[in-house]
Formats: structure tokens, C-alpha cells, sequence
């Protein structure tokens, strides 16, 4: 196909039926136009910039050079994405279609419209845990650092962390509670001291509860010396 060719087919696929319609929208006189569609006059670069961006497409689309229309000059490219384009070009169709599946899949993961981000305001978060079976320390005088939470559990106290798996399903060992220092019912979760060290566990009737089936009720007797801490209202 021929500059001429690639031009007469531009033209009619973009609904101009006669030269004279668009030699007018171009603003060129239609024998100059017939010179172009029958090879009798090769075009300058300011008519094939000037065609490529009425049609929209690329000059080496118009010229023949490839049958690709998309038109790349609005990009920028870096010495690495060329380089990637280079080793894209030099793959067989199998490792074609298998680029393009990733790089699909991918664009659309990051494409995806983001969560909005939340409010938050920033609580104390302290390092050490509750545990969540054997008990463990105090956090008495332990230094804690600032961490965001959702601005709805603003009335929070602290933010701490859970050790073991006595509250699984629940909580589990690593995840991050947080708690309100106030009074636990019974029937809810809460951080309770027994004997100087720290649990989160269900407050039960007759002692404290571990939502793991395999370990025991605590329960209260005149030698337990228990302290609630405060009630957890929810994990991060």
C-alpha cells in the first residue's frame, strides 16, 4: 500500500466521500489533495503532521511503515521502558501472550479505584502483649508509641498487642486490640491484671473465659488479686 492508498482508506473510514469535503476541513485546495491520494506528489512533514494528528494516527501508519494506527507521541519513555519494549518486540507469540496476561492482570489490580482512606487519630500502642494464655507482665511504665486508628474509636485509650491463641477464634497471637479503660460486663472482652499479670479474656460469672476450648476457665477465688484494665472495643 502507498502513502496515496493509506489515505484514500483514512478518508472514506472517516466518512469524507469526496476530496473536496476533506480538502475543505483541511483547508487545502482539492488538486493538492488529488496529488496526495494518487502518488503524484509526495507529502512534506507539515502535512503528514498535520493529517496524522486529524486522523489520529501515526506517521509511520500513514507511510506504510506499520499497520499499527495508535498514535505513541504523547509518551515519554524511559531508557529501561524502551529497553522493555526492545525485549517485548523479540519474544514469540507464546511469551507475548504471556507478558500481556501479566501486565493486564496487574495494571487492572493497580487501577482499581482505592479505598478511601479513613480518618484516624493517633493513640499510644504499647510493644509488649496480652496474653492470651499463660499470662505475661504488666505494661506498667513500658514506654508506647503512636499509631493510628479510625477516627470512630477516637474515645480509645491504648492500642495493644495479643500473645497466644487462648482467644482464637476471636483474637489471635500478633493481632492489635483496642481498649477503652472502663468496666467489663459480663459476657464481654476485656483486659483483666490476675496476681500482676495482664489477660485478655471474657468475663464470665464465675471467672474469666478463653474463647479456646482447650483451656480452662480462671476462676475467682479470694486469693486471685484481679483488676480490670479496660474493655477491648475492637482490633486493627
Amino acid at each position: 500500500m502507498t502513502f496515496g492508498q493509506r489515505l484514500v482508506q483514512l478518508r472514506k473510514e472517516n466518512g469524507f466521500k469526496t476530496r473536496n469535503e476533506l480538502a475543505d476541513k483541511l483547508k487545502i485546495p482539492s488538486t493538492t489533495l488529488r496529488n496526495y491520494e494518487t502518488d503524484v506528489r509526495e507529502p512534506g512533514h507539515k502535512f503528514l503532521k498535520e493529517i496524522s494528528e486529524f486522523f489520529n494516527v501515526s506517521v509511520d501508519y500513514l507511510l506504510c511503515l506499520t499497520d499499527e494506527k495508535e498514535v505513541l507521541n504523547s509518551f515519554r519513555l524511559k531508557t529501561a521502558e524502551y529497553e522493555h519494549i526492545k525485549k517485548y518486540r523479540n519474544l514469540d507469540s507464546h511469551g507475548q501472550d504471556l507478558v500481556d496476561t501479566v501486565l493486564l492482570k496487574e495494571y487492572d489490580r493497580c487501577i482499581k479505584e482505592p479505598e478511601e482512606k479513613c480518618e484516624t487519630v493517633l493513640k499510644p500502642s504499647y510493644q509488649c502483649g496480652l496474653s492470651a494464655g499463660t499470662g505475661l507482665y504488666v505494661f506498667d511504665d513500658v514506654p508506647s508509641e503512636q499509631i493510628e486508628v479510625p477516627i470512630e474509636f477516637k474515645d480509645i485509650d491504648f492500642v495493644i498487642g495479643v500473645n497466644g491463641d487462648s482467644m482464637e477464634p476471636t483474637y489471635s497471637n500478633g493481632e492489635k486490640v483496642m481498649i477503652k479503660k472502663q468496666e467489663v460486663q459480663i459476657g464481654e472482652i476485656g483486659a483483666f491484671m490476675i496476681n500482676g499479670e495482664a489477660y485478655i479474656k471474657e468475663r464470665g460469672k464465675m471467672g474469666l473465659i478463653s474463647h479456646n476450648k482447650k483451656y480452662p476457665i480462671k476462676e475467682f477465688n479470694d486469693g486471685m488479686r484481679i483488676e480490670c484494665i479496660g474493655k477491648v472495643v475492637g482490633k486493627l
